[in-house]
């Protein structure tokens, strides 16, 4: 690794500060560690420049594709309460001409991503007790993490260099250029909101991806408008009910869509669900290819959700945390086009309705 272009010495004293924690806290996280050094995670990787990391240039029409020149990777898509690992190969990418929305469409690895908010990206190449651990890391403007690429055992590792030598940034500064989080909008109350209309609207719905514009035209939160569709529409259900959903797919081997995500980016798993653990309160999925890391004590609220659609009523579970933030998402396996899983409808709308 090459020096830093800059010598910022609070970046210095950064990294010192970070290393001795890590010498105390052996097994603590980089996302932990940020918060505990009271910066953004994308600060705490910032730091590493000239050590064990280098900063690469964002150009994400053909940084992203270049990815599927590493073979077999482990993508990595999380949000505060919940972690997705799944997989794979980076195949079928594709950035829209605006170069604000991207996919990745591939059998393994399926992400939504939201470029518009993406601001840096670093190629890490860490001495850890197993070997070293290379990753491609992609941080917001707030310096919060988006988006992991982790190269696995079976990688093509000859191809790291050359991915690393085309996309590095001249200047390795470790500026990042961070910017506020733009402030919520004001919730409006009840009240304000013409429930008649938001259920017309909500019956009418013909795709779940509108889902987004009918909150956005009847200017309801995403939970809020959960409690005003009525029980047709959206049942709560206690939390404690969520592991046990993920019991019920792995016991009956119904096929699940799991998704989680952040402000740019979701994750999806797609297929079956079958090594199930809980690690003190934590829920956890440690299959081969699909990895989930659920903190339960997070789950606020647990709602049935269906939404009519050209292929037939589509159901899913959808748990939130205390501030109406979404953590996890699940649907039954399927493709545009083909109905819902009978077997999955049968299991979702096995659990009761969570009574006032």
């Amino acid at each position: 690794m090459q020096t830093l272009t800059n010598t910022d010495v609070t970046t210095a004293n950064l990294y010192q500060a970070w290393q001795a924690l890590r010498q105390a806290q052996p097994r603590l996280r980089a996302r932990d560690a940020a918060a505990h050094l009271q910066v953004s995670e994308g600060e705490l990787v910032a730091s590493r420049l000239g050590v064990d990391a280098i900063r690469l240039r964002p150009e994400w029409k053909t940084l992203l594709p270049a990815l599927g020149e590493l073979g077999f990777i482990m993508a990595l898509t999380r949000n505060e309460h919940c972690v997705h690992e799944r997989k794979g190969f980076y195949r079928d990418v594709t950035v829209m001409a605006s170069g604000q929305m991207g996919l990745v469409v591939s059998a393994d690895i399926d992400l939504r991503l939201f470029l518009g908010g993406w601001g840096s990206v670093f190629a890490i190449e860490e001495q850890t007790d197993k070997g070293v651990q290379r990753s491609i890391q992609v941080f917001d403007r707030q310096g919060m993490a988006v988006h992991k690429v982790f190269l696995t055992p079976t990688s093509n590792v000859d191809e790291w260099a050359p991915l690393v030598a085309q996309f590095r940034c001249e200047e390795q500064s470790a500026d990042l250029q961070l910017q506020a989080l733009p402030a919520a909008p004001e919730p409006v109350a009840d009240e304000q909101i013409d429930v008649a209309a938001l259920r017309d609207g909500w019956a009418s719905l013909q795709d779940t991806h509108h889902f987004f514009a009918l909150l956005k035209n009847y200017g309801v939160a995403r939970t809020q408008a959960l409690r005003l569709a009525g029980h047709q529409w959206a049942e709560p259900l206690a939390t404690s009910a969520l592991p046990e959903l993920f019991e019920q797919a792995a016991s009956e081997a119904v096929p699940i869509m799991v998704f989680v995500g952040n402000r740019h980016c979701i994750q999806i798993h797609s297929g079956p669900v079958n090594n199930l653990r809980w690690m003190d309160t934590w829920f956890n999925v440690l299959d081969a290819d699909f990895n989930l890391h659920l903190k339960t004590l997070s789950v606020h609220e647990l709602w049935r959700v269906r939404k009519p659609s050209s292929d037939g009523v589509i159901t899913s579970w959808e748990a939130y945390d205390e501030n109406g933030e979404i953590i996890v998402q699940l649907f039954g396996a399927r493709k545009p086009g083909v109905p819902e899983l009978t077997a999955w409808r049968d299991i979702a709308e096995r659990c009761p309705r969570l009574e006032a």
